[in-house]
């Protein structure tokens, strides 16, 4: 859309000059995420300095009824940041500070550009704990994590984004700035408007602060590697596992296809078995070795009994490391690989084995190659359903009714269509699956007396 003279005149005055981006080519880089080859064009980008100057941004496009598009570092899944209908981004790269690091309280107030592991190091340093770490936790920024209430593999033990915001400052979008609660543990006071806030993908306003609540930080970490001949005994011995009385920080599931590819394209060794379907990480935490070893030995008879081909463990710290190389890069070289859709299925852990053995028969029957892993600890199943060779006719009219069918049996199996990377652009046709025309009028009324203008990240699934 084209923006008049004088808006960008208002939007000049109110952000800097040197903070508003309108030329093309740059702009590109402000249309695209990570969800599959999508791009939109912005009409500019912004890049706030301060939560004021956020605020009157939004303020500005309000008054004048431009769509606004709140941006993170780009790494998003679902194309829940992309601008469909132009207008104005606001990026947060420059709200990028930690404010303060709270040890007497276990606390950490942070602005919304903070890259994840840049803040989980920092309140490492000081012996605390921020336990969630998407796979793209060296890129991805806490606002973009906040909005998508990001996991990641520890959350079968520590929880998601979610369980760690304790306050939130927010720009509305009539300009203005409010904090949604209090920075307390506990607090029943009135509707939750913070939860309201996390994975609410910049529907409702423009996160500028969060007060994150910490954990100590545990002292050794141990990893174990499971090969397993076939999806469903891998699937399997997830619940056994958990059966078993110990509580992993991890348990990662990963189908061989995957770790291939992504070995391979990170250049990575990996100890492959030539018998082996799936892959088992296996991260146990504490703070005594000798306890953890004999968690470990504990896991042995459990994991032979499901079907283990052997346990591997990672008897150095560069072993760790480039098993979770392999883990975290599978989503990033796969699509390098091909064009591919991913798909955040989720359901109840014990459900899991059913889920794998109905995705590989629906893609059996459409002709599409998937490569499933995740957090399976939490029943949280990545698929990614690779184009290959398929026409772009099956790709388009085809692919999304397999989809639809995988989205079914998650919800038959008490499960949803997304557990972390949100529904934005790409999971917008399916809603329906799990969403009653009930739920819909609640959480338009809601979006309605938060931005009764209708600017905020327009074209997405609520419209």
């Amino acid at each position: 859309m084209n923006l008049t003279e004088a808006f960008m005149q208002s939007l000049f005055a109110a952000v800097g000059k040197e903070n508003v981006i309108t030329d093309k080519e740059p702009l590109v880089a402000y249309g695209r995420d990570y969800t599959e080859d999508l791009q939109y064009l912005p009409s500019c980008a912004v890049l706030p300095e301060t939560p004021e100057t956020v605020a009157a941004v939004l303020k500005l496009c309000n008054e004048n009824k431009i769509p606004v598009y709140t941006r993170g570092a780009g790494t998003g899944l679902s194309g829940g940041s992309l601008p469909v209908n132009g207008g104005v981004v606001i990026s947060t790269e420059k709200l990028n500070r930690i404010l303060n690091i709270d040890t007497l309280n276990f606390q950490a107030t942070v602005q919304p550009g903070v890259i994840n592991q840049v803040f989980a190091q920092a309140v490492a340093e000081k012996g605390l704990y921020y336990p969630p770490d998407p796979a793209s936790k060296g890129s991805c920024f806490l606002g973009g994590n906040i909005a998508h209430g990001s996991g990641g593999p520890r959350a079968v033990k520590y929880g998601t984004t979610r369980d760690y915001v304790l306050n939130l400052q927010v720009a509305l979008p009539n300009g203005e700035l409010i904090w949604t609660g209090a920075n307390t543990v506990k607090n029943s006071t009135g509707f939750n408007l913070t939860q309201l806030f996390v994975g609410s993908e910049g529907l409702l306003g423009v996160v500028t602060c969060i007060v994150f609540r910490l954990i100590a930080l545990p002292a050794h970490q141990m990893l174990l590697l499971v090969p397993f001949k076939t999806a469903r005994e891998a699937a399997v011995a997830v619940n056994e596992v958990l059966l078993s009385g110990i509580t992993p920080s991890a348990l990662e599931l990963m189908e061989t296809s995957g770790v291939q590819i992504s070995a391979e394209a990170t250049h990575t060794p990996f100890p492959f078995h030539n018998d082996a379907a799936f892959y088992m990480l296996i991260e146990l935490d504490g703070d005594n070795t000798e306890t953890l070893m004999q968690q470990a030995e504990l896991l042995y008879p459990v994991i032979e009994n499901c079907g283990g081909l052997e346990v591997m463990f990672a008897d150095s710290s560069e072993l760790k490391e480039q098993w979770w190389k392999v883990r975290r890069g599978i989503g990033e070289t796969v699509k390098q690989a091909s064009v591919y859709k991913e798909e955040d299925t989720v359901v109840p852990r014990a459900a899991l084995p059913d889920l794998l053995v109905a995705v590989k028969e629906v893609g059996s029957r459409y002709g599409f190659q998937s490569v499933c892993y995740g957090h399976a600890g939490d029943g949280n199943l990545h698929v990614n359903i690779l184009k290959n060779e398929l026409s772009d006719e099956v790709w388009n009219h085809e692919i999304p009714k397999a989809i639809r069918e995988i989205f079914e049996v998650c919800r038959d199996l008490g499960g949803t269509i997304s557990g972390e990377h949100g529904v934005g652009l790409v999971q917008k046709p399916y809603l329906d699956v799990v969403f009653t025309p009930q739920h819909f009028r609640l959480m338009r009324g809601i979006k309605a007396v938060f931005d009764p203008n209708h600017i905020m990240n327009p074209g997405k699934w609520l419209d």
